[in-house]
């Protein structure tokens, strides 16, 4: 029988139980924002405040990053995540230890039916996507959190009960040296798929639970393969099934593969099976250690409401979706961006809780959306009817001759930041913003994230504007007290310039029109309002509208 080595487990860090203030007698603490779950998603929020200068108490019932016993997980961070670490301070690292990515190609057998490269609509300073592990990016998270010093990180603590009140929220909580309790002005769960503080509410997921089932390989090979995102759509060496195959840190490769849906986990995931599906697919002489071995099936679920009173939910407590095209870590992470500012401006009293409703309407949306995206690529992947399978197969072999049926070619749809439907703080609906690189009034190359580091504002990106209506419209600002910074592009007193118009062009701008005209950045860098002809009174009303301050907004706003 073959031996297989395993290569020595990741050393995680361990961070020490600190007996809080609420264990040391006296009254249970009364906190602004609690937030229970260290994942992806909690800690972005965390550390979204923090940057913000807003302190929150962040509780996690482990005492390290990652999960136990787990190499990869979450592997693949969209450049929207990219971009809200770039904003928090910590692109650069994670960037440097995962493997940027661009270029993606799709297999029907041994034939390739389809490639597609995420750079080709890029005009971001941020790759379109890394591949990491999820417990680097948990530690690079935890890291800046310290560095930071606002968030009160509570490990080895479990919330065992919660009574949710008209103003606030009571927890239960239980520790190595102690059960406490303490009270939440707002509660934030992120506590993940099996969320207890959801349980609790008796909250309806709407679950469905597939039947496809899958076999994560973690691998390390002497002799390294292409450095691309490869899928097989039904691979050879895997009975005719599904194949994904791309490089992480460390040299390490994950391997997606498709399995029967009455496979038995323990079996296909031994690592005599597993060691046969890697010879089977790159040949009986290849040379590999493995790193991890793990089996996983996925289900869907959706809240109607991501708010319940004074709990929200973000992340896998609020929505899950099947693993294609990378919109579940990314999402959560994104439903935290969306969250942050606006608490932020909530909490230092630049606006009112009313603003926090406009969380759920604008990320359940989103999810929708995803759900319907990672949906159609579960049923392309794992056809349930005699149709279905006629349909996969039509377009396969439309594919290998045609380029316009290489399109429909469903192996997941990669995670791209969504747009937001017009409402009453949207009137105009909303888009994301890449981080586009532009060059400061000395020549220095700067990017929209780093305008939005410091505090919580909107961003006025306007557009040759005269020296009397910025000097009018900052005025106003200081006055109203509004969360806005000005940045004029181009004109006589530039800010940054837009030489070759590609910001322009990338906000929706006629090319040579721009003159005189505001677009409006939220915090989360979402264009929210384009002001042509901007004049104080239309920013102001803008900024009103866009925090929640004004009573109506039903129509467009027009300068």
């Amino acid at each position: 029988m073959t031996s297989y080595h395993f290569a020595p487990p990741y050393e995680l860090p361990s961070f020490a139980f600190t007996p809080p203030p609420e264990l040391q007698g006296g009254n249970p603490g009364r906190y602004p924002i609690v937030i229970v779950g260290a994942g992806p998603a909690g800690l972005t929020l965390a550390c979204d405040l923090a940057q913000r200068g807003v302190r929150s108490v962040l509780i996690d019932e482990d005492n390290t990053v990652g999960v136990r016993g787990a190499s990869s997980r979450g592997i693949c961070y969209a450049q929207k995540s990219l971009e809200i670490l770039d904003r928090l301070g910590i692109a650069e690292r994670a960037v440097a230890k995962g493997v940027a990515w661009s270029l993606g190609r799709t297999f029907s057998g041994s034939e390739e039916v389809y490639s597609f490269n995420l750079q080709d609509h890029s005009v971001s300073t941020q790759p379109p996507f890394i591949n990491l592990q999820q417990f680097y990016l948990e530690w690079f998270l935890v890291d800046r959190l310290q560095a930071l010093g606002l968030t009160d990180l509570r490990w080895s603590t479990r919330v065992t009960k919660i009574q949710a009140h008209v103003d606030h929220v009571d927890l239960m909580l239980e520790t190595p040296a102690g059960a406490y309790r303490l009270q939440a002005s707002t509660l934030i769960d992120a506590t993940g798929a099996n969320s207890p503080i959801r349980t609790q509410l008796g909250l309806a997921t709407h679950a469905s639970r597939s039947t496809d089932r899958w076999c994560i390989t973690d691998v390390r090979f002497t002799h390294p393969l292409p450095t691309e995102r490869w899928t097989w759509v039904d691979a050879p060496f895997n009975d005719g099934r599904a194949v994904w195959q791309h490089l992480m840190a460390d040299g390490v490769w994950r391997i997606d593969y498709q399995m029967p849906e009455d496979a038995d986990p323990e079996a296909i995931s031994q690592p005599e099976v597993a060691g046969s599906r890697l010879r089977a697919q790159l040949g009986p002489d290849v040379e590999f250690e493995f790193v991890w071995i793990g089996p996983y099936g996925y289900r869907d679920h959706l809240l109607d409401d991501f708010r319940a009173g004074r709990v929200f939910f973000i992340g896998d407590a609020a929505h899950v979706v099947s693993p294609f095209g990378a919109r579940g870590g990314n999402t959560g992470m994104q439903d935290a961006a969306n969250l942050g500012w606006k608490l932020a401006l909530v909490e230092q009293g630049l606006a009112p809780d009313t603003l926090l409703d406009s969380y759920s309407a604008e990320r359940r949306a989103a999810c929708v959306e995803n759900l319907q995206v990672t949906s159609r690529s579960a049923r392309f992947l794992a056809p349930r009817s005699p149709a279905e399978h006629t349909l996969r197969r039509a377009v396969l072999a439309l594919a290998r001759q045609h380029p316009f049926a290489r399109a429909l070619v469903n192996t997941g749809s990669m995670s791209v930041a969504n747009d937001y439907p017009p409402s009453a703080c949207l009137p105009q609906g909303a888009r994301s913003v890449q981080n586009l690189a532009l060059p400061d009034r000395q020549g220095r190359p700067t990017a929209l994230m780093h305008l939005l580091r410091q505090g919580t504002h909107c961003l006025g990106l306007w557009f040759a504007p005269t020296t009397g209506a910025r000097a009018e419209a900052e005025a106003r600002l200081r006055q109203t007290g509004l969360p806005a910074r000005l940045v004029a592009i181009g004109g006589p007193e530039a800010d940054l310039h837009d030489p070759d118009e590609v910001l322009a062009r990338h906000l929706g701008l006629a090319p040579g029109g721009s003159a005189g005209t505001l677009c409006l950045l939220r915090p989360d860098a979402y264009l929210a309002a384009t002001l042509p002809a901007c004049t104080a009174d239309a920013l102001i009303e803008a900024l009103r509208v866009l925090t929640g301050q004004a009573a109506t907004a039903l129509e467009p706003l027009t300068a």
